[in-house]
């Protein structure tokens, strides 16, 4: 083998990881009896360059999850706003919202399931999804949600118009909700 180049991560306690990886080989053509004819006529034997952009996916996962606890930045989380209706009477509405997202390619759910609200809220705040809209009767009257940060922080009564506009912005900008 020949000269390598190695990008080292460090994870959240503090171990190094290998993960990118560029190396020139000068073994493999020879076992594999590689040659080309160069420009002056002679045959040469190859150098080959072995590269691993992310290591193992696996690893590099890992050490995503590792250093975010879960908590993606909203650009990288599989899902990045759920829907949760107060009650069932708000679920088409919310629903709409939800469908307007996903067609501007935001990974947006709507929690139809029959838990309470209370309930829905503790569950999406552990699986840290980085924006939770919550409509009950005042905000389908306004034409509006309440956004809930995965923080906690609540606003309520803001405009579907304006809420897609904070989602889509902090996804672009790759912001960390």
């Amino acid at each position: 083998y020949g000269p390598k180049i190695s990008v080292q991560a460090r994870d959240a306690i503090g171990r190094t990881w290998q993960l990118s990886t560029v190396q020139l080989d000068f073994n493999q053509p020879e076992r594999f009896g590689l040659e080309y004819t160069a420009a002056d006529g002679t045959r040469q034997q190859p150098v080959m360059i072995h590269r691993a952009l992310l290591g193992s996916v696996e690893r590099f996962f890992a050490i995503l999850l590792e250093h975010y606890a879960g908590a993606f930045p909203v650009w990288l989380s599989p899902v990045q706003v759920v829907g949760i209706p107060v009650a069932e009477q708000y679920e088409e509405y919310l629903g709409d919202v939800i469908r307007r997202l996903r067609g501007l390619g935001v990974r947006a759910e709507l929690d139809d399931s029959n838990d309470r609200m209370p309930k829905k809220i503790r569950n999406h705040t552990k699986l840290k999804v980085p924006f939770q809209l919550i409509v009950g009767e005042e905000d389908r009257a306004a034409g509006a949600v309440s956004f809930r940060y995965r923080d906690g922080s609540q606003l309520n009564g803001v405009p579907i118009a304006e809420a897609i506009e904070r989602i889509i912005t902090a996804i672009a900008t790759r912001a960390q909700v």
